[in-house]
């Protein structure tokens, strides 16, 4: 007679183990802990695509409008929202859906979108009408409307009462008070700023500048630069999309501790420690840098690529690219949000 006792013992507990560890994957999902998604905005092309940041993989694909350009959230993630230059709009993305559920007019042609953290307001600079839009979402429509000199980027720095707003005609970042709707503070940057970064408490700002390959930094509260940094020399950059911006992507860690800056012409990014003010090795990655983001955990930070269209994802603790994700065409603006 066949025993066949022998063979139940060997995958009784392989059976028990996977069924274990797809109840535990189940409850952490069930508990909460949600997905963390990387956001590309692709801008010569219609599109922003979407990317899992734990396994590095295309999860989707969102159309949205010719000339996407600016990506910003709420500090829950459950929204996105993104200007699309050829609408003159704002649309909002359900981020557990990735879907578009809503759009508003703007009141011309936009770029890069910041949002409070509580996702009442968003700022959005017109630049062809020297402006910027200051959006209240649940009214679904432009509330203030202020005068800005060639405007291009606002920034939130986790503060629901106030946004800044970069003024490349004026050479300033400009501080808006979301209370009173009104100009709180202008911050000389000594050239043409670019993009640029806050920290949380307040108190300092980094910028980019054009044909600085680095950063200047300047105190917020006496409205003056004190500081600036140069990268490693680099050749001329040969990026069309960023023309006389040999540092274009720029971006606080999490907890203020690092700031991470890219060089277009290396294909590289440099890790600036804030307390002891030393740069790191350069980070090597895709073709032109644009732009950076951390997730919100300060896991990863991403680079969108912008000659390579490509992104790459760096472990911030190793500081070594982990992955680089093929994306679409003229990638800039990105983000990385979790939703629960």
């Amino acid at each position: 007679m066949l025993d066949r006792r022998r063979t139940l013992p060997k995958k009784a507990p392989s059976l028990a183990i996977a069924f274990f560890l797809m109840v535990a994957a189940s409850s952490a999902l069930a508990a909460g802990n949600g997905i963390t998604k990387l956001y590309v905005s692709n801008s010569q092309g219609d599109d922003i695509t979407v990317i899992d940041l734990a396994t590095y993989k295309v999860i989707g694909d969102i159309r949205v409008g010719e000339q996407v350009h600016g990506l910003c959230a709420p500090s829950d993630g459950r929204r996105l929202f993104t200007t699309i230059e050829s609408e003159n709009n704002l649309k909002v993305i359900d981020t557990t859906t990735d879907k578009v559920v809503d759009t508003i007019a703007l009141t011309g042609r936009p770029n890069q979108c910041a949002s409070t953290p509580n996702g009442r307001y968003v700022g959005v600079p017109i630049r062809d009408e020297n402006s910027v839009d200051i959006v209240d979402i649940a009214k679904h429509k432009v509330v203030k409307v202020l005068p800005v000199l060639l405007p291009h980027n606002c920034y939130d720095a986790d503060d629901n009462d106030a946004m800044f707003v970069s003024s490349m005609g004026g050479q300033e970042i400009d501080l808006i008070d979301l209370k009173t709707m009104a100009y709180a503070k202008k911050i000389p940057v000594g050239g043409i700023p670019r993009p640029y970064a806050v920290s949380k408490d307040g108190t300092r700002l980094y910028a980019a500048l054009t044909d600085l390959h680095g950063f200047v930094i300047a105190s917020i509260p006496d409205q003056k630069i004190v500081g600036r940094v140069e990268l490693p020399a680099a050749p001329p950059a040969a990026c069309p999309l960023e023309p006389r911006t040999p540092t274009h992507g720029i971006e606080l860690s999490p907890d203020g501790k690092e700031l991470w800056v890219t060089s277009l012409a290396d294909s590289g990014v440099y890790v600036y420690d804030v307390a002891s003010q030393q740069l790191s090795p350069e980070i090597p990655i895709g073709k032109c840098p644009n732009w950076i983001t951390f997730s919100p955990d300060g896991r990863y930070g991403a680079v969108s690529n912008s000659g390579s269209d490509d992104s790459s994802i760096i472990d911030a603790h190793t500081r070594r690219e982990v992955a680089r994700v093929k994306v679409g065409k003229g990638p800039k603006r990105l983000l990385a949000v979790t939703v629960q």
